[in-house]
């Protein structure tokens, strides 16, 4: 069970203008509501692992604890190209769903679940205790084949997954209004499609552990994503960033982090900002991707307090959902900060990082 409260402003609605938050746990309604309310069983031994409930897809799924090492919301807590392609539900915003992690061998599972899509849970005064499927249209399925060691099992864990998603549920078209004719241009509502589908590889390595009683060293991770079907504002992302845990003596638990990637604008998204543009006399090239980077230091100020003060940068900001901006978004760089309180850990209650 899960109780969340989000409060603030974005950035990026607010400033920079883009599509991508550079705040992680901004969005989902800035409002208190139930996140999880599941049942959880291990069966055979502990090869089959089912959970069932009122969850969220981007916890179970197309997750790692690297990713939210980092603030930018195109990285954490997942590769952000699956929210734009896609009805994948995620924190805060619960649904019905479930899922099943089935263990071939030790180390190779086959992972797959179903999730209720429903856009009355997204909206800013839903708390979460609306459990009617009044609302919805429809389910996402998504699903992984899995490679994972551990560092009970490997002297450099490693996670390999190839996976996808088919999203049977109600979409907004990204050009098209209701009669057919272009959305931006007569502002009526967008056409309802529905169906779409994608695949991706990801990867996360450690390729450098000195002490191979210890879990610090260097671990690399990366990501490809792309759509399959279905009418999409995005081609394809990728990703790839460095962790080092461990920095300097005395550090154990603190982490100096890197990741970078890039969203590709389809020739849906881009024609229709290239309409509105038309509409005020502009002819300019617009920018194909938007590349998205940040380097971080966590300091592990404690077991259950982390700060990760971070620089970001924006190459060629997306404006997607700003189509009649006159200029184009400049490129943007970000000064930012994430504290982490883990509370149960803080009233003694829970182990944190160098715990004794």
């Amino acid at each position: 069970m899960a109780v969340t409260n989000r409060h603030g402003r974005s950035l990026s609605n607010d400033v920079i203008g883009n599509n991508t938050s550079v705040q992680e746990i901004y969005g989902g309604g800035q409002t208190t509501r139930l996140t999880l309310l599941s049942y959880q069983q291990k069966l055979f031994d502990n090869r089959l692992d089912v959970e069932a409930g009122r969850l969220v897809a981007n916890i179970s799924f197309l997750n790692s604890p690297l990713y939210c090492n980092f603030q930018s919301n195109s990285a954490c807590g997942n590769p952000t190209f699956v929210f734009k392609t896609s009805n994948f539900t995620f924190w805060p915003v619960s649904s019905w769903g479930a899922h099943a992690r089935a263990w071939l061998t030790d180390t190779t599972f086959f992972h797959v679940g179903a999730y209720e899509v429903n856009p009355r849970h997204q909206q800013p005064g839903d708390n979460g205790l609306d459990f009617s499927l009044e609302g919805a249209t429809g389910a996402i399925v998504p699903f992984e084949l899995g490679y994972t060691t551990t560092f009970a099992n490997d002297v450099l864990p490693r996670n390999y997954g190839i996976g996808g998603r088919y999203d049977a549920s109600d979409y907004a078209d990204p050009v098209r209004d209701v009669t057919g004719r272009p959305a931006v241009l007569t502002g009526l509502p967008a056409m309802t499609r529905f169906g779409r589908s994608g695949v991706y590889a990801r990867f996360d390595q450690m390729v450098w552990r000195p002490d191979p009683k210890a879990i610090q060293g260097l671990t690399l991770f990366g990501v490809a994503m792309a759509g399959t079907s279905g009418r999409l504002v995005e081609d394809h992302f990728l990703e790839i960033g460095a962790l080092q845990t461990g920095t300097f003596a005395g550090r154990p638990f603190d982490t100096v982090g890197f990741v970078i990637n890039t969203q590709a604008f389809s020739r849906l998204a881009l024609s229709n900002i290239a309409l509105a543009q038309g509409t005020l006399g502009l002819f300019r090239k617009i920018p194909t991707q938007q590349v998205m980077m940040e380097l971080n230091y966590g300091i592990q100020v404690n077991p259950a307090i982390r700060l990760t003060p971070n620089l970001q940068y924006i190459v060629g900001p997306d404006q997607t959902r700003f189509p009649f901006y006159r200029k184009t978004i400049p490129d943007a760089f970000v000064v930012g900060a994430k504290l982490s309180i883990d509370l149960f850990t803080l009233a003694g209650l829970a182990r944190g990082p160098s715990s004794r």
